[in-house]
């Protein structure tokens, strides 16, 4: 069995729906798109939109009834935002992390992977020492040159 090299693809480190999922316009209309990818996703992961409220519910210890999810993700529906806690109540219920990217996002700012953070570090402090190493050189190339 030949594996080819060419394939292999870096796993993605970053948590977020592209740019095709969220659009253009208003913000609101954008994560109302988020919302209801998330809701799209979980439904193909075998979760109806009244099972995610009821893990909602749970999670909030406060009822979120499934025609508030509805509203959640109409564009036209302007007296009905997320509030934060619900945001985070969609997330958990649905497991789409997906959604924390978003606003971050907005800002130019990456979620990643917890896992990731440290191998970022070590590379931060890889190249550091490469531009520490290439100072020390440099005065050792000065230095030679008076002697």
């Amino acid at each position: 069995m030949t594996k080819d090299l060419f394939a292999w693809e870096p796993p993605q480190i970053s948590v977020g729906y592209s740019a095709e999922v969220t659009g253009r316009g208003p913000l609101d209309s954008r994560i109302s798109r988020l919302i209801g990818q998330a809701l799209r996703d979980a439904r193909d992961d075998g979760l109806t939109r009244a099972k995610v409220a009821a893990r909602m519910s749970e999670y909030l210890h406060r009822p979120v009834s499934e025609s508030i999810l509805n509203k959640w993700t109409s564009e036209g529906s302007e007296d009905h935002r997320i509030p934060m806690d619900a945001f985070i109540a969609l997330v958990e219920a649905t497991g789409a992390k997906a959604l924390l990217g978003f606003a971050p996002g907005e800002f130019g700012l990456t979620v990643i992977e917890s896992e990731y953070a440290e191998m970022i570090k070590l590379h931060l402090i890889r190249e550091k020492r490469q531009e520490l190493d290439a100072q020390e050189q440099a005065i050792m190339a000065k230095w030679k040159v008076r002697r």
